[in-house]
């Protein structure tokens, strides 16, 4: 500044000399007043047009162009210069922040959506676009409750309290296929919300799994139970002959069996989950599982009819898997056990093994039962399910035999395979890959 006031009146001094020199002899003083006074326009002239180029460039706001003056308004544009890239910086890293941030809120497997002071959507994530079947840019702006039209969700969110989240069906939600949604809404800012979407369907369908296997397990111990405390009390009150003890007592140890039978198939597929797959170096000749279980089922078999059934069995190719010996046993002989208790007395079942073109291993049990309807073919390997309970308890089956099938299956990388149509019977596969599949050491 002092040199600024300086150099003024350097122009204001030499203006007044020029002035004084060309009126000499003439009025001197008036020529030196007229030169101080045409030096200042001068000045004042000059440093106006710096002062324009720099307000020029102030409105193009062109940071990376500032123009080339000197003095206090070169100062004053560096200046600003400074200023505005510097601020250009903090604008840059906070764009990149709030990016980093979105796009953390994109990966979070929860739905997220910011709703202003009105209801209206500010900001979607893709799983909440997936959740509610949205619109990233049409649906912005667009009132919540216009998209989310559940009565459930609209009494939450007018009733104001927000102390616990709400379970709504899904927009894709069907009664085949069931999709629940948890809706939690947070208030932020001023009147803002946050609203926050999960789906819960696996953790309802776990827990509606579990409530059902804790009541089945109660049910199916406690009606052998029941037979049981029967004949002990009767045994007890009464005076029986040899004959009827007989009888009793082997009508006990039927349910006894029974309740060994289930307590063991439990016991297997808690011993299926619960350990690693089996691994390649265990080799099971197919033959062994075939006779095994044909003698299985005809033993089975005289035990359920006088007359029995015709089983027969056929291999194509003499081959061996890969795997648990005692898991492919047992998933063989469930299958088989299930076509021998659920096909009338002198029915037919065949077990086969074939090698596929694709160079897969299928085992399968095809039986003359009276089949199994369509709408109960996605729910038949759960545990306890029936198709007629009735029948069932006929039977004297756990409930557990295509649920330990379906483990050893997927425990060994392989399929289960179910084809069935009512009155003309079912067949049951298990589809092994290739990579567990060799030609036996024993010719066949």
């Amino acid at each position: 500044m002092i040199w600024r006031v300086f150099r003024f009146f350097l122009f204001q001094l030499a203006g007044g000399i020029l002035g004084y020199r060309m009126a000499l002899g003439v009025h001197p003083l008036e020529g030196a007043v007229a030169g101080m006074f045409v030096a200042s326009a001068s000045w004042v002239a000059w440093d106006l047009t710096r002062a324009q180029r720099l307000f020029r460039w102030l409105r193009e706001g062109d940071i990376t162009n500032p123009p080339a003056v000197a003095g206090l308004w070169g100062e004053a544009a560096d200046r600003v210069r400074r200023l505005l890239r510097t601020r250009d910086r903090a604008l840059h890293e906070s764009e990149a922040r709030l990016q980093e941030f979105l796009a953390a809120i994109q990966a979070s497997p929860n739905g997220i959506i910011l709703l202003d002071g009105g209801g209206r959507i500010e900001w979607c994530n893709q799983t909440a676009v997936e959740h509610f079947g949205l619109d990233a840019r049409r649906d912005l702006q667009q009132h919540i409750g216009n998209l989310v039209r559940d009565p459930q969700f609209a009494a939450y969110q007018a009733g104001g309290d927000y102390a616990h989240d709400v379970a709504i069906p899904g927009p894709a939600s069907t009664s085949s296929r069931p999709v629940r949604l948890s809706v939690h809404l947070h208030r932020y800012g001023e009147g803002r919300k946050l609203m926050m979407s999960r789906d819960i369907t696996t953790l309802e369908q776990a827990d509606a799994m579990r409530r059902d296997f804790v009541a089945n397990v109660s049910h199916e111990i406690r009606t052998p139970l029941t037979v049981l405390a029967g004949f002990v009390e009767t045994m007890q009150s009464l005076a029986l002959g040899d004959a009827d003890r007989q009888r009793y007592l082997g009508l006990m140890a039927q349910q006894a069996q029974r309740m060994q039978s289930l307590v063991d198939d439990l016991l297997t597929l808690s011993r299926l989950e619960g350990s690693p797959p089996p691994g390649m170096d265990e080799w099971v000749d197919v033959r062994q599982i075939m006779e095994h279980c044909t003698l299985e089922g005809r033993s089975l078999s005289e035990m359920m009819a006088p007359q029995g059934h015709v089983l027969t069995a056929l291999m194509a190719q003499d081959c061996a898997v890969a795997g648990s010996r005692s898991e492919l046993f047992s998933a063989a002989v469930n299958l088989v056990n299930n076509a021998v208790r659920y096909t009338p007395a002198g029915g037919n079942i065949q077990l086969l093994w074939r090698i596929l073109e694709d160079g897969q291993g299928e085992f399968s049990v095809t039986d003359s039962g009276p089949g199994i309807a369509p709408e109960h073919l996605p729910r038949i390997t759960e545990r306890f399910y029936r198709v007629d309970r009735s029948r069932s308890r006929e039977t004297g089956g756990t409930g557990l035999g295509l649920a330990i099938v379906k483990h050893v299956a997927h425990r060994h990388g392989a399929q289960l395979r179910i084809d069935s149509t009512p009155g003309r019977g079912s067949t049951f596969a298990i589809v092994i890959p290739a990579s567990r599949i060799r030609a036996a050491s024993a010719p066949a």
